[in-house]
């Protein structure tokens, strides 16, 4: 690519040399005498007016010519220079400024821990303690675990045996109120019998009372017709 530049360059070059060439060669147009206008400053005015923006030349820039990066380059250079200038400046002071609090905190934190010696002896220790109570409360807690295992086992036994208990307890009052029964049918069939006798009884005193009625009515009966013959006899 730089060859191709460099012949590119020679050949503008070369151009340019036979134009001048060609232009120095050419004979002079230049008038014998002095030319003057005839036209008035009003007219001359818009015929400049008119004819300027044909009178400017754009000249188109070669990204590809060395001296525009050339260029590019030394004012790049120019700017950071001058921005590097200004910038160290205000670096050096903030470095000082740092190094002046680095100072300060350092001696502000060798103060700290010369009045906090005490305090930070006596955290430790504390801290020791507090490390202590945590096995000690672990040991514990593992016990309580351990004893509130059993005490659910128990629980659980305990419960158990309660029910037992209660069904034995239904059992047990259910047979107690069969016995009951059963008593009461004793004692209502010994009142049964009882009863019987009573009326047995009952039944042989009207038996003999009956008979002994009976037996009243027939001799009465018979004291009532024994007199009447000896009546007949005093007739």
């Amino acid at each position: 690519e730089e060859a191709d530049e460099d012949e590119e360059t020679m050949m503008d070059l070369e151009a340019l040399k036979l134009r001048t060439t060609h232009t120095e060669a050419e004979p002079s147009s230049k008038p014998d005498e002095i030319l003057e206008s005839t036209m008035e400053a009003a007219e001359w005015n818009l015929e400049v007016e008119r004819v300027l923006p044909l009178l400017k030349v754009t000249i188109r820039t070669d990204n590809k010519d060395w001296r525009i990066h050339l260029g590019q380059m030394h004012q790049h250079r120019d700017g950071i220079q001058s921005s590097l200038t200004e910038a160290k400046s205000y670096l050096d002071k903030l470095q000082e400024d740092i190094g002046k609090t680095l100072e300060k905190v350092s001696s502000r934190e060798k103060y700290i821990n010369n009045q906090l010696e005490f305090l930070i002896q006596e955290y430790r220790s504390v801290q020791a303690q507090l490390s202590e109570a945590k096995d000690h409360y672990q040991q514990a807690s593992g016990g309580v675990m351990e004893r509130t295992r059993v005490l659910a086992e128990i629980s659980e036994e305990l419960e158990k045996v309660k029910q037992e208990m209660e069904s034995k307890g239904s059992s047990m009052s259910d047979r107690a109120s069969v016995v009951k029964v059963k008593q009461s049918l004793t004692k209502l069939k010994q009142e049964v019998d009882q009863m019987d006798v009573r009326i047995s009884l009952i039944q042989h005193k009207l038996q003999q009372a009956n008979l002994k009625e009976k037996s009243n009515m027939t001799r009465d009966m018979h004291a009532t017709t024994i007199p009447e013959p000896a009546a007949g006899l005093f007739a």
